[in-house]
């Protein structure tokens, strides 16, 4: 009996050791990427005390001439070293990328909860909350900040503390369009996960002596906010992702620098190929950065860890 479950024992153990030099690997990658991307913000911000702003950690032609001394990895030596001249750009587009993300989902988590609960206590506001998730999720992105730059020239009306803050004022309409937009979808993610709380719990706050609101607050939202985590997330994701459409009224970000030096270059399927990369790495980042959250703050019996 030993030998004959020894083999299958060996291979747990292999894979375990694959999935290890993975994560490690993995690991490894990520603060590869997020060392060169602060230290190109820094050095920018700090005008240029690493290297000239503008100017790539590495010159281009030195890689290109290590690359071209390996046989496998010769032919790649010239877009690797495009990669490379071009990664100042990148890393400048993906600073406003970061912060439009960011800042959009943190103010419309504070606008969602609010609708969430509306929506599913409420009376007359459930109504106000059902109208506002289903225009702002029934109508396009792309639409809704036309409308707010090019229709209500939002850009114009920018507090003076604020102007100046972003190369472009436009940014703000973006980070408003985003807010809005993505207040919506997530409002959608918590009504899901505040129905799945039990009813009897809302009636043994009651019971208790806390009030609707109290009850609400303090019994349904602590676990209701855990079983969200994974749609929530898929929301973060989304709006990496979706940053790009603010391309579309100017706003810097990763997508508009990197069309602009393809329209420069001409490159276009090279550009897009290290603009894709940068996304996902900022994707994965996303991914498990919320994947610690859900895990930090999982209660036994709540949220994701319920059925273990």
């Amino acid at each position: 009996m030993a030998s004959a479950t020894r083999p299958a024992a060996v291979r747990q153990r292999a894979a375990d050791a694959d999935l290890s030099a993975g994560r490690i690997l993995l690991l490894a990658g990520g603060a590869l990427f997020w060392g060169w991307l602060v230290a190109s913000w820094v050095n920018r911000w700090l005008g240029g005390v690493l290297v000239p702003v503008g100017d790539p950690f590495v010159r281009p032609a030195a890689v290109e001439a290590a690359l071209a001394g390996i046989p496998v990895l010769a032919a790649y030596a010239e877009p690797v070293g495009f990669a490379v001249n071009v990664s100042p750009e990148i890393a400048r587009g993906a600073w406003l990328t970061v912060v439009i993300t960011a800042v959009s989902l943190f103010i419309g988590f504070f606008i969602a909860v609010p609708l969430a609960v509306a929506r599913v206590y409420g009376r007359y506001t459930a109504y106000v909350s059902l109208v506002y998730t289903e225009l702002l999720r029934g109508t396009p992105l792309l639409a809704q900040l036309f409308v707010l730059h090019y229709g209500l020239n939002l850009g114009s009306y920018v507090p003076g503390a604020l102007s100046g803050v972003f190369p472009r004022n436009v940014v703000w309409v973006a980070i408003v369009g985003f807010t809005l937009n993505g207040a919506a979808y997530q409002a959608e993610y918590i009504r899901g996960a505040v129905e799945s709380v039990a009813e009897g719990q809302i009636t043994a706050g009651r019971a208790i002596g806390l009030s609707k609101l109290e009850t609400i607050y303090y019994v349904v939202l602590p676990q209701g906010l855990r079983y969200a985590i994974p749609s929530w997330t898929n929301e973060f994701i989304y709006l990496i992702k979706y940053s790009s459409l603010a391309a579309f009224i100017t706003v810097p970000e990763l997508y508009y620098r990197a069309d602009q030096i393809a329209a420069d270059t001409f490159r276009y399927t090279l550009i897009f190929a290290v603009t894709g990369l940068a996304y996902l790495a900022l994707v994965l980042t996303a991914s498990k950065l919320m994947q610690s959250v859900e895990a930090r703050v999982a209660i036994p019996g709540v949220g994701a860890d319920r059925d273990r």
